[in-house]
């Protein structure tokens, strides 16, 4: 590095001069540093491997990244891609109730990889390969939909916020999950799609993602809370300037809403229709511990019950109090209201159905206005017109916070002790 490049690092007036770069050139930063967060998560896992990776939860003695990146549900994956989904579905000789199958996992990304293996690459390169690209659009697509509230006018100071917040979201503790054989990179594009599609009032594409949506995975109703607040709000603002609500778009806000409740269950049915059992689906998720019968958010109550008694359901709702605060409040006021209501109506979502497990930290990749939040509140601002002076010292120090997460979920989570398996 010459004396001007190390002096635009480590200079104020130079790292000004990068910021100033970066906001000219938003979409080549953020691939930039997508690409470096990528190679991050890739020596991570190579740490993994290394150093953490018992070789009894590989089969041989030499653990390698290749064994990190095929780990856990990519073996699904793979299975879906390779073998298809088994009829009848696998039962339990003993008990005769179904138990641990394909059919648990959603078909479109494996189909997809399907696809590019028709080329001739195996199914670890064509998925790896895939969420690569699909990583990138969505890290673009997400920065979008939070640049998209900025006014038509030029906004430097806001357009430094969103782009500070998409590169934070690079560094989520569970990004390493973008590169593996998984629907997190897919299911990014088309939740960040949709909603960008809906802020800009494109219906009809919305219906087209949402619809891919409901194979890929089980996200569809936080995008029916968005767009019910979306077109609720249109109505609104509609009747106060004295224009027909929704204009000529009646037809396709509803029908966009009808395809957020196909896609809720379009998966399921299917699995249904399949097996010829209507329950199907649920029963194989069972097997896997989910009990929705159970109740919503009684699980993880439970949960927090038996681990710390009255103080564990204190701290659980306590973070769920400050994040719904910090959504509702002056940090997510910059966000359009589509986001916010995506930010909170998606994990909530997940509380409400999905049982107390490690997994929950790669969902909450989806719930990418977190990272605005956090943005927000590291760079102490609601607007991005006013920030504090030592911003970057703050973002720095909540970057490197995010990294140390990196290395530790990749480290402890998407390694695989059969002993002791705790599933990303």
């Amino acid at each position: 590095m010459t004396v001007t490049g190390l002096r635009a690092v480590v200079t104020s007036q130079g790292r000004s001069a990068v910021g100033r770069w970066a906001l000219r050139r938003p979409v080549v930063f953020l691939l930039l540093v997508y690409a470096v967060t990528r190679v991050i998560a890739l020596v991570a896992m190579w740490v993994a491997a290394t150093w953490f990776q018992t070789p009894a939860g590989v089969g041989h003695l030499d653990p390698t990244v290749a064994d990190i990146l095929g780990n856990w549900d990519s073996i699904w994956y793979r299975r879906v891609a390779t073998q298809g989904y088994p009829v009848p579905l696998p039962a339990d000789p003993d008990t005769g109730l179904l138990t641990y199958s394909a059919w648990a996992f959603y078909p479109a990304f494996p189909m997809l990889v399907r696809v590019l293996m028709l080329t001739g690459l195996s199914f670890e390169v064509a998925g790896v390969g895939l969420n690569l690209v699909l990583g990138a659009v969505c890290t673009l697509l997400v920065w979008r939909c939070f640049n998209f509230a900025l006014h038509a006018s030029p906004q430097p100071a806001r357009e430094r916020l969103a782009l500070v917040t998409g590169a934070l979201w690079c560094l989520y503790p569970a990004t390493g999950i973008l590169v593996m054989p998984y629907t997190e990179a897919l299911a990014g594009v088309l939740i960040a799609g949709s909603l960008l599609l809906l802020m800009q009032r494109r219906y009809a594409w919305v219906v087209v993602l949402v619809l891919a949506l409901g194979f890929t995975r089980a996200a569809a109703p936080g995008i029916a809370c968005a767009a019910i607040a979306h077109l609720v709000l249109r109505w609104r603002d509609d009747r106060a300037v004295g224009v027909t609500p929704l204009g000529g778009q009646r037809v396709t806000a509803a029908l966009m809403l009808v395809a957020t409740g196909i896609s809720s269950i379009a998966w399921p049915v299917v699995v249904g229709i399949t097996s010829g059992l209507p329950r199907a689906f649920f029963d194989v998720q069972a097997a896997w511990g989910q009990k929705p019968e159970s109740g919503p958010f009684v699980l993880w109550l439970a949960w927090a019950w038996d681990a710390h008694g009255l103080v564990g359901v204190a701290i659980l709702v306590g973070l769920v109090a400050t994040y719904i605060a910090l959504i509702l409040g002056r940090h997510g006021r910059w966000l359009a209201v589509e986001l916010r209501v995506w930010a909170l109506a998606y994990p909530l979502y997940l509380l409400a159905v999905v049982r107390p497990i490690t997994s929950m930290w790669r969902f909450l990749l989806l719930d990418f206005p977190l990272a605005a939040v956090v943005a927000s509140v590291a760079m102490r601002t609601s607007t991005g017109a006013k920030v504090v002076a030592h911003w970057r010292r703050r973002v720095g120090v909540v970057a490197l916070a995010l990294l140390v997460g990196l290395f530790w979920f990749t480290c402890t989570l998407l390694t695989y002790t059969p002993w002791a398996s705790a599933p990303p």
